[in-house]
């Protein structure tokens, strides 16, 4: 075939077109794609500008506590209302290792209970709150109602710090979602909300509990045992000795974890520990006038010599059978859920709660207050079951609120509110009376059944029925509370043969008006007042507390 120069020349002409238009569109796309890629990256140069807009303004208003500003003060807000509704009485060591020996200690007149003469208790817990009274005294400001309620603030306040701070343990380890239904699990706590702004040795160590989860080493986490966390459990000791049976487990397992043992020993623990129960023997060598180790007296007491039995036994399996199902309440199905699902590394804190639960099932005197510091640790779990719930979520939330709100109103408005009820009525004897007659109280009624002093703060004489135990090892021995209660009436004619040793007002439960009725009739007593205290009275408690005044 005959070749065809014009057709050879037309074609590559049409090549050379055909690439140069390839070429014009290569550059395009490039040129598009460099653009694009160049707004990709101002648009994620101004996301991340945005984002550290906003986390600086995020750690502008975020406290130490790790948490929202306003969080803080919603939390602070919630405690303080629970503070103020908290009407009741609980349990005597409230008042009388606390407030009343504070009161002593500031204004030198009041009553100290056996524990104290026999180097039992330490001082360092009650000089919290004499801090207090102090400054009360020195701006003269030290009226009674400021007595009561200053430490009871106080200690709410500190109850809503560590509910922030539990918030936060979770928010930091696991998520904000989490965090917030063990927050929530928390605040809606009957016992929680019962407990947690009376100011008992175990509101402190419950307290103590979510700062000291808050430094604690997790499994799985670069952290080493810092001395906060150390410190805090010694102070937690120091309270009350007992609460080292609640840290062992996480103590050892850190023990167990840590590279350099020795080390860990050496220069955290021991320094430490010593300096914390120097601090302690020096602030009890100041009050008691001599050295004494009282956190070595207390165990021996409560558990090598098991004398706390006097007050009470239960069998070894109430703390499981009851215990701990009654302070959970609702919260009990939640955790038990939270137990399966909780992640692995959690199952240190799952330990720590049986482990105390076990411990003190050997002790025969058991109170629900034991194990209210485990309070904290249960909460966690119970977040995480609300967290994975889905369609019964709302219904959940619901009956926890509800259930938990109306016991928790219930045991802060109305059980056992006698008690302090009739003090307001005794404090206005110092101003009532005449001043030709001096008041004087006897409370005929199961001994530390109400405050003292510190909810007087006035130097009337006031008595009660002691009930010491037995220290000297005597088989036959009775206290004055079980004296009285065996004959009352011969025991009221044997104490006051004469009418000038007869005090002004008498006040006892309903239950006791009967049986001592002649005595009152035969020495000019007549009913002043009654106050309600509960509706399921028992044993030598009343449902009625009733106040009698001696006419003259």
């Amino acid at each position: 075939m005959t070749s065809r120069p014009w057709r050879s020349r037309r074609n590559r002409a049409g090549g050379e077109r055909l690439w140069g238009g390839m070429d014009r569109l290569r550059g395009a796309l490039f040129r598009r794609r460099r653009s694009a890629a160049a707004q990709t990256v101002r648009l994620r140069e101004r996301k991340s500008r945005l984002y550290s807009k906003e986390r600086s303004s995020a750690e502008q208003s975020t406290g130490w506590m790790g948490a929202n500003a306003y969080f803080v003060v919603f939390t602070v807000a919630f405690r303080t209302l629970n503070c103020m509704l908290v009407q009741t009485s609980f349990v005597p060591d409230e008042y009388w290792q606390s407030l009343e020996v504070a009161h002593t200690m500031v204004f030198d007149y009041g009553y100290l209970t056996w524990e104290w003469k026999e180097r039992l208790r330490g001082y360092t817990y009650p000089l919290f709150f004499a801090s207090f009274y102090k400054l009360l005294q020195i701006f003269k400001k030290d009226s009674v109602q400021l007595l009561i309620w200053v430490p009871r603030l106080v200690q709410s306040f500190l109850a809503a710090l560590a509910d922030v701070k539990l918030y936060s343990i979770i928010k930091k380890r696991e998520n904000a979602e989490i965090a917030k239904w063990v927050y929530f699990c928390q605040l809606c706590s009957w016992f929680t909300w019962y407990c947690c702004t009376r100011t008992i040795t175990n509101s402190m160590e419950a307290v103590l509990t979510s700062f000291i989860l808050y430094y604690c080493p997790f499994p799985g986490t670069k952290a080493v045992t810092s001395f906060k966390y150390l410190a805090l459990i010694a102070f937690a000791v120091v309270i009350r000795p007992t609460a080292i049976i609640l840290w062992l487990p996480l103590l050892f397992y850190h023990y167990w974890q840590e590279l350099k043992k020795m080390d860990l020993i050496l220069y955290k623990c021991l320094p430490v520990g010593c300096l914390t129960l120097v601090i302690s023997l020096i602030i009890d060598r100041i009050f008691y006038g001599e050295w004494v180790v009282v956190q070595w007296n207390f165990l021996r007491f409560n558990v090598i010599q098991n004398m706390g039995s006097f007050y009470g036994s239960h069998p070894w399996h109430w703390y499981f059978g009851q215990g701990f199902p009654v302070i959970m309440g609702a919260h009990l199905p939640f955790f038990i859920h939270g137990c399966l699902l909780a992640p692995r590394k959690y199952r240190v804190l799952l330990i720590v709660v049986i482990w105390t639960l076990v411990v003190y099932s050997f002790l025969s005197h058991k109170e629900f207050r034991f194990i209210y510091p485990v309070m904290p640790l249960c909460m966690v779990f119970c977040g995480f079951s609300l967290a994975s719930l889905k369609a019964w979520k709302k219904a959940a939330v619901s009956f926890l609120f509800f259930s938990n709100i109306s016991l928790g109103l219930y045991t802060s408005l109305v059980h056992q509110r006698g008690s302090l009820d009739v003090m307001q009525h005794i404090r206005q004897l110092c101003e009532d009376l005449p001043k030709e007659i001096e008041p004087s109280v006897f409370f005929l009624m199961p001994c530390h059944s109400t405050p003292f002093y510190s909810h007087v703060h006035c130097p009337i004489k006031m008595h009660f029925l002691e009930c010491p135990p037995d220290l000297t090892g005597n088989g036959s021995y009775v206290d004055e509370a079980d004296l009285f209660f065996r004959e009352p009436l011969k025991w009221l004619n044997g104490r006051f043969p004469g009418s000038s040793s007869l005090p002004t007002h008498l006040v006892f439960y309903d239950v006791l008006e009967q049986k001592i009725e002649p005595f009152l009739i035969s020495r000019s007593y007549v009913k002043s007042a009654v106050f309600f205290h509960t509706h399921v009275p028992g044993g030598r408690t009343g449902r009625n507390i009733h106040v009698y005044e001696r006419k003259l």
